[in-house]
C-alpha cells in the first residue's frame, strides 16, 4: 500500500511537479473536453496526498468529505462518475495521474552511457573497496553509502514498498540523521532491469536502490550506486 503523502520527495521535488503536468497534458490530449475541468481538481488531489496506490487500485480522498474516501479500480463509486464521460470522475483521473506520474519517474534513471562525467573518482569520505569501475566509470557499493551514513549519524533508515504489480515494484526510503536531517528517495524494479544473479529476489531491489539513492543525497555522493544498476550495465 502506498500513501503518497508519506514522501516529502514526491510532491515537493520539482521533477515531480514536472512530469505531473506532463502526464496530465497526455491526459488532456486524450480525454473529452467535458473531463479536462476535472484533471485540474485530480492534480489538486494528488498535491495534496490524497491518493493511496494499492496492489488493486487506488484510495482517492474525498474532497468534500475529508474524512472519505473512494475505491477507484478502473471506475469510481463517486455520483460524479455516473455523470461523466466514460466514467472519468476526478478521482479515478487522480488515480490514474499519479500511478502514471510514479511510473514515469521510476522509469526516467538515466543508463550507464548517459551519466555525466565524474571529475572525483574518490568522493570524499568514501573507502576506495567500496569502489568498482565499470566502462571506465566509478560506481559505489551500498555497503559503502551504508558504512559512511553511520559515520556521519545515521539514526534510522526505513524503506518500504509503494507498489507492486507482476512486473513493476516502486519503494521509496527515509533516511533520518542524529542532526535532524531527512532525505527521502523513490526508486524501482522490474525483473528485466536487474542483474541475473539477483532475478530471484527483484522486488528486494527496489527497496536497496531506494536506500541507496537517499544515502547519496544525504552524504551529497554524485557517484552512482552498483546495486541501481541494470544487467546491461
Amino acid at each position: 500500500m502506498s500513501m503518497i503523502a508519506d514522501s516529502h520527495l514526491s510532491l515537493q521535488d520539482p521533477q515531480f511537479l514536472a512530469t505531473l503536468r506532463t502526464v496530465a497534458d497526455k491526459a488532456r490530449a486524450v480525454l473529452p473536453e467535458t473531463v479536462h475541468s476535472r484533471i485540474e481538481r485530480a492534480i489538486t488531489i494528488v498535491l495534496s496526498g490524497g491518493v493511496t496506490l494499492t496492489e488493486h487500485g487506488a484510495v482517492v480522498r474525498s474532497q468534500s468529505q475529508p474524512d472519505a474516501g473512494y475505491s477507484v479500480n478502473g471506475s469510481c463509486p463517486c455520483p460524479d462518475a455516473a455523470e461523466v464521460s466514460g466514467g472519468w470522475c476526478k478521482h479515478r483521473v487522480a488515480a490514474a495521474l499519479c500511478k502514471r506520474t510514479i511510473e514515469a519517474l521510476a522509469l526516467a534513471t538515466p543508463p550507464v552511457d548517459d551519466l555525466p562525467p565524474v571529475e572525483d573518482a574518490t568522493p570524499a569520505g568514501l573507502d576506495r573497496r567500496f569502489l568498482t569501475y565499470l566502462h571506465g566509470r566509478p560506481f559505489v557499493r551500498y555497503a559503502g553509502l551504508l558504512a559512511l551514513a553511520h559515520e556521519r549519524g545515521l539514526m534510522q533508515l526505513e524503506a518500504r514498498i509503494e507498489f507492486h504489480s507482476d512486473s513493476l515494484v516502486l519503494a521509496s526510503a527515509t533516511a533520518t540523521f542524529s542532526d535532524g536531517r531527512v532525505f527521502t528517495e523513490w526508486s524501482d524494479a522490474t525483473p528485466a532491469n536487474v542483474g541475473a544473479q539477483v532475478r530471484p529476489h527483484w522486488v528486494r531491489m527496489a527497496l536497496t536502490r531506494a536506500k541507496a539513492r537517499a544515502l547519496r543525497d544525504a552524504l551529497n555522493i554524485t557517484v552512482c550506486c552498483l546495486e541501481e544498476l541494470g544487467e546491461d550495465a
